[in-house]
């Protein structure tokens, strides 16, 4: 990992929608490639990344993504804003982080509980309310971050990639939890 004093966190705004889209795609596959055929996963990049869906996010009032940045490069990001996980207990008011990654050159610094931390704090600005997360079934390492932060697993479900189904649990933490 390169060295701390260069990295920094800021809210992205529309401008910065090629850079989301560039490294969105890069932290997914980084991260998610290998489990996927290179179409389906061209296919999935191309669509949930693209410049205009990520400045459809960066815009709307209700969502916010913020940048790990090393020397003004975007090395990570965290997104957020009101859950949309397919759970029969999800409420209007409740939260969700979206997306949290971090390139693998600087993971394991602790950026990204701050990005986390970061946007649990937007999600919360009003007050407490219930947060939720999606995470790949696979990943038992956001699985014990998550725990951690005081989530629990209360349901599944399937996550398309192409044509590839993964097999995704549904967390939440219920407000005023830490």
């Amino acid at each position: 990992m390169t060295a701390t004093t260069s990295l920094a966190i800021r809210r992205a705004g529309p401008d910065d929608a090629a850079a989301l889209s560039r490294l969105a795609a890069q932290t997914f596959s980084q991260a998610f490639g290998h489990l996927y055929p290179a179409v389906d996963l061209a296919d999935f990049l191309r669509e949930s990344y693209s410049i205009e869906r990520q400045a459809t996010i960066l815009s709307h009032p209700r969502y916010a993504v913020w940048f790990l940045e090393d020397a003004g490069t975007p090395v990570g990001h965290v997104a957020a804003g009101p859950c949309g996980l397919p759970h029969r207990e999800v409420g209007a008011a409740d939260g969700e982080i979206k997306r949290l990654y971090v390139l693998a050159s600087h993971q394991n610094g602790g950026w990204g509980g701050r990005l986390f931390d970061t946007a649990v704090q937007w999600l919360q600005c009003d007050g407490p309310r219930t947060l939720w997360v999606g995470v790949w079934s696979g990943n038992p390492g956001a699985q014990r971050f998550y725990a951690r932060q005081g989530f629990r697993h209360v349901g599944d479900y399937e996550f398309p990639v192409g044509r590839v189904r993964d097999h995704e649990f549904i967390l939440r933490r219920p407000a005023g939890d830490a």
